[in-house]
């Protein structure tokens, strides 16, 4: 059975809807985002954990994060989710017009679990209600609908300033270390340099300096030694891992590996050890 995705976006506001499990698309996300699971389940992984987010759920992810998603539809339904994206300007000009900083970070956890409170449901029941009429196609009606969820999570939630409005940006850190533990999200170099502290050219001497090769080189041949692993010692099937490793399909992924390895995926037999 075909896909079949609708993506109504307008204005930071996005409807989705699949028929099938889908895990397209890149592995970061930039702003803060706030998710209504209407159907099916939303499962997030950031590398540490996985974040499940069934029937019902309300979600809060901090901006610059690196993210696998996947999006599972209900037995004989279909997924369906509404997201926020907060954008920088938008919480500038709330912050600014309220008065409102974040004075100190409580905790890193990238996301957060929202409580379905009757205020928050009402609203995303609200939006339904201007998806089904076509109005996210009106930007004035939006800006208001984004700045009444902004005043309602900090209703709820007063904390939750400390995230909204951070506009820190993110430090130099350790890039080997960073690299070594990230390599397998599916994001391009800028956004790998941004989260690292720093520029694209920055970045890529850094890189060569540690690595002694360049980033899309290092990244290619890090993909495949891991998948030549959970092919050979794991089991693991190509069609399981490709995107699992960051690339984008798998005919990429074939192609590549067996450039380097000399033979297709399908190919590379398991070593079953048996347990003694």
């Amino acid at each position: 059975m075909e896909v079949k995705k609708e993506n109504n976006q307008a204005s930071g506001i996005t409807y989705s809807c699949y028929a099938q499990t889908s895990r397209a698309g890149e592995h970061f996300v930039q702003e803060c985002t706030f998710i209504y699971q209407i159907a099916g389940s939303l499962i997030l992984n950031d590398g540490n954990r996985e974040y499940i987010s069934d029937t019902g759920a309300f979600r809060l992810v901090r901006r610059n994060q690196l993210l696998k998603f996947i999006k599972k539809p209900p037995i004989d339904g279909q997924f369906q989710s509404l997201t926020l994206f907060l954008d920088q300007q938008t919480l500038r000009e709330f912050s600014l017009e309220y008065g409102l900083v974040a004075e100190h970070k409580k905790d890193e956890t990238p996301i957060l679990e929202i409580e379905g409170h009757p205020l928050i449901q009402s609203y995303f029941q609200s939006l339904m209600t201007y998806h089904r009429s076509g109005s996210f196609d009106n930007p004035q009606l939006v800006a208001i609908k984004m700045k009444e969820v902004i005043l309602l999570l900090l209703h709820l939630h007063p904390e939750l300033k400390h995230i909204l409005f951070d506009f820190t940006e993110p430090h130099k850190i350790d890039l080997e270390a960073f690299m070594i533990k990230n390599y397998h999200f599916n994001v391009h170099l800028e956004r790998f340099a941004y989260l690292t502290g720093r520029s694209l050219a920055t970045f890529k001497r850094d890189f060569e300096k540690i690595f002694n090769t360049t980033p899309g080189r290092w990244l290619l041949n890090k993909r495949l030694q891991e998948a030549h692993y959970l092919l050979k010692e794991k089991g693991r099937a190509a069609s399981d891992i490709y995107l699992e490793l960051g690339f984008e399909d798998l005919s990429h992924f074939s192609y590549a590996f067996k450039k380097a390895y000399g033979e297709a995926p399908s190919k590379i037999k398991h070593i079953h050890v048996p347990i003694i």
